[in-house]
């Protein structure tokens, strides 16, 4: 590569990646999914735009397989474990029986009614089916919703890439008839159990060795947490188990084990994220081709996106909460914020790359049906939110971020406190906390004081709270005690 040509593509993409970052104010002000304003950048920059070709559906596959990869790292890092336990069974059910009742209703519907064969018509329902990362973490973190549905939604889309990705390479390979059903579906079980696994393991190895050794400087903790989840990933795919699965899980594990500059890992991951995001979608934004839609393309997507969305998705979500006791309003919206987005392009490279016959036709229909049922769906969540009841009215929690003091055998602690905690008006003494932790700096409308143990703790005041390791997480979960309950919590 020669150097001109580097110089030109550091300063396209430095371009690209600011006025993607700008659309996603954009995006958040007409409150629709940013990913649109990715795609749209996309096919503005490829050969129907600027024309800038970019053809390759291999480096497609393994640049989007890799970005999921970020994706559900950060989307694992920064689900609080609390939201996801009590819906782990809903989503877990509905990403895998779920998801399998919605690639047999839209392969029916794609074959009979939309005159596909069945080869086709089983890759267009396998490819459309799972729900996105990215879109649900993106777009649903910004409507409050209750833990319940959130975390199920969370769940849900965390783990359902895992069984479609080894059924749509399956079809595109032609494993399945080679191997019957009965071997594929065990398969599928048994690279989801040790995929997961596998994460646990990374994940809670990771955790125990971060929390022994103290790094020499802060920013290298971010880059080895999202080393680790990386790193589950490989560990899995080379045993030939889910790598989806077991980067999520480690993930999670990792997002809600006390370490060291927490704050700070949450926010570079969540940088690094993004930044996954936005080269995921301009790529599948290149990739596409407007000039090759025919008629057929935009009426086999609007066709099967109807089919998905107001039939097997309700349906799949009405057979899989049954067991878990859900209202109607309930299943009402998780079924409608079931959103796709760049998941099911990326899936759709899949038969693209391993050159299966009609995949260039099955890539843009699937993208007509995201681009359209995405908008669709993502528009009406906040008052399909509030007349389903499934807003959330909880207090917000402290975060709290620590860094270690060697010297001392002690963590500070720096503690903001929210809009809506109960910490507001509560006198340092009140706290009550473990013997050894002190509050020992409070900072306030940007300056900083002492306190004594009748200041009164304010609206977004910053705490720096020193506290031995062996009180620490007494500490932690003392503070949050307060924040929800007031200065009474806990009083015997």
């Amino acid at each position: 590569m020669e150097a001109y040509d580097l110089d030109l593509y550091l300063l396209v993409g430095s371009g690209v990646l600011i006025l993607a970052v700008l659309a996603v104010r954009v995006s958040v002000t007409a409150g629709l999914p940013s990913l649109m304003m990715y795609l749209a950048l996309g096919l503005a920059l490829g050969s129907s735009g600027l024309g800038i070709e970019f053809g390759d559906p291999d480096l497609a596959l393994a640049l989007g397989l890799g970005a999921l990869v970020l994706i559900l790292a950060e989307g694992g890092l920064s689900t609080p474990w609390a939201h996801v336990r009590p819906s782990l069974g809903l989503g877990l059910l509905l990403a895998t029986l779920g998801s399998a009742i919605s690639v047999a209703v839209v392969s029916v519907g794609g074959h009979y009614l939309l005159d596909l064969d069945w080869q086709l018509a089983i890759l267009l329902a396998a490819v459309l089916t799972p729900t996105d990362a990215a879109a649900v973490f993106s777009v649903l973190r910004a409507v409050p919703l209750r833990r319940r549905v959130s975390g199920a939604l969370e769940a849900e889309s965390g783990l359902n890439d895992a069984p479609i990705v080894v059924l749509v390479t399956a079809i595109s390979l032609g494993e399945i008839t080679d191997r019957g059903v009965g071997v594929f579906a065990g398969m599928v079980v048994f690279e989801l159990v040790v995929g997961a696994i596998i994460g646990l393991a990374v994940g809670s190895g990771a955790a125990l060795l971060l929390r022994r050794v103290a790094l020499p400087a802060s920013g290298l903790y971010p880059l080895v947490v999202l080393g680790f989840t990386v790193l589950a990933y490989g560990a899995a795919a080379t045993l030939h188990s889910s790598g989806f699965a077991a980067v999520y899980i480690a993930a999670l594990v990792l997002g809600n084990t006390e370490l060291p500059h927490r704050t700070a890992t949450r926010s570079f991951v969540e940088g690094v994220g993004w930044l996954a995001q936005i080269g995921l979608f301009v790529m599948l934004g290149l990739l596409a081709d407007p000039s090759e839609l025919q008629w057929w393309h935009v009426w086999t997507g609007l066709a099967a996106g109807a089919i998905l969305t107001f039939v097997a998705r309700p349906l799949s979500v009405a057979l899989c909460a049954m067991w878990f006791g859900r209202g109607w309003r309930e299943q009402l919206f998780i079924g409608w914020a079931g959103l796709r987005g760049a998941v099911p392009i990326v899936l759709a490279t899949i038969p693209l790359a391993a050159d299966v016959e009609g995949s260039r036709d099955l890539f843009n229909i699937v993208f007509v049906a995201v681009v359209v049922y995405t908008l669709v769906q993502a528009a009406p969540l906040s008052r399909l939110a509030a007349f389903c009841g499934v807003l959330s009215d909880d207090i917000r929690d402290i975060d709290v971020e620590a860094a270690p003091l060697e010297r001392i055998s002690a963590d500070l602690l720096q503690v903001r406190i929210p809009d809506g905690s109960r910490l507001v008006g509560v006198e340092i003494a009140e706290l009550r906390l473990p013997q050894g932790a002190s509050v020992s700096l409070v900072v306030r409308d940007e300056s900083t004081f002492v306190p004594h143990r009748t200041t009164r703790l304010a609206l977004h005041d910053d705490l720096l709270i020193v506290a031995p390791r062996s009180v620490r997480e007494e500490t932690e979960s003392r503070m949050r005690a307060v924040g929800r309950h007031g200065r009474l919590a806990g009083w015997d």
